[in-house]
C-alpha cells in the first residue's frame, strides 16, 4: 500500500518526475537527485515498506533479483569498474526516506568517494558471548 506523503511513493506513482532506469511492475530504479557518483541509482519496491525488517521476503527477492541488472547497466553507462550496494534502516543508521531503498553507486578508481569506517576490537570472550546472544535472539 502506498503512503500519500512518501516521496518515493510519489515517484513510483509518477507524481514527482524522476529519471527511471528500470521498472518491472514490482520494483523500480531511478537516478538519485543527489548522487554520490555519476550513475548513483536508487532501487525501490513499488509497495511502501519502511525498511528491510517490514518488507515481505518475496518482495526482497524481487529487489535482489533486479539489483545485478541495474548495477550492470549503471556501471556500463558510466564506465564503472565496481559498485557499492547498501541501504539504511532507521534514522540512527542514516535513513532519511522511510521507504525501503537500496543505493547502487558505480565506482571507478580515483573517483573521490570515501567511507569512514571506525573499526573496533572485542575484548577476550566478548565476541563469543555476543555471538551466543545474537544466535539466541534470531527469530525461528
Amino acid at each position: 500500500m502506498a503512503e500519500p506523503s512518501c516521496i518515493f511513493c510519489k515517484i513510483v506513482r509518477g507524481e514527482i518526475p524522476s529519471e527511471r532506469v528500470y521498472d518491472d511492475g514490482l520494483v523500480m530504479a531511478f537516478l538519485d537527485i543527489h548522487p554520490i557518483a555519476p550513475g548513483h541509482t536508487l532501487l525501490v519496491p513499488h509497495a511502501h515498506h519502511e525498511n528491510l525488517l517490514d518488507t515481505p521476503q518475496d518482495l526482497l527477492a524481487a529487489l535482489l533479483a533486479a539489483a545485478p541488472r541495474v548495477a550492470r547497466g549503471a556501471m556500463a553507462a558510466v564506465g564503472g569498474e565496481g559498485f557499492n550496494f547498501f541501504q539504511f534502516n532507521g534514522s540512527c543508521s542514516g535513513q532519511e526516506v522511510f521507504h525501503l531503498h537500496f543505493h547502487i553507486i558505480p565506482r571507478r578508481p580515483g573517483d573521490g568517494v570515501r567511507y569512514q569506517w571506525r573499526q573496533g576490537k572485542y575484548a577476550a570472550g566478548e565476541m563469543a558471548a555476543l555471538g551466543a546472544k545474537i544466535r539466541g535472539d534470531i527469530p525461528g
